[in-house]
């Protein structure tokens, strides 16, 4: 029986929040719009670009798309990536202590 050499690695997914998280420095954070959502209009699974193309892997696909702002760093790429403009950037609030 051979061993596996665990060190070689092809095509790996990377871990939600490979990166860490996020704390307190994001500016914008993405918000969406489910009345424009195609796979919650439709209800039913389409689309998911927005978790295809997230760097960051947070985006839980599902009939109600979620993303993970924990570890989301706020890039926009999910909203550029949005095919029916559902997900836009705002401004982070921050509270004041």
């Amino acid at each position: 029986m051979k061993s596996q050499d665990k060190s070689v690695s092809a095509m790996a997914d990377p871990a939600v929040g490979e990166a860490g998280k996020t704390g307190d420095w994001r500016d914008l954070k993405p918000v969406i719009d489910y009345g424009k959502c195609i796979p919650a209009v439709k209800n039913r699974p389409a689309c998911y670009l927005c978790w295809l193309y997230c760097p960051e892997g947070v985006v839980k696909a599902g009939i109600r798309v979620e993303i993970d702002l924990t570890y989301c760093k706020g890039c926009g790429v999910c909203a550029e990536e949005c095919p029916s403009k559902a997900i836009s950037m705002v401004r982070e609030e921050k509270g004041h202590e």
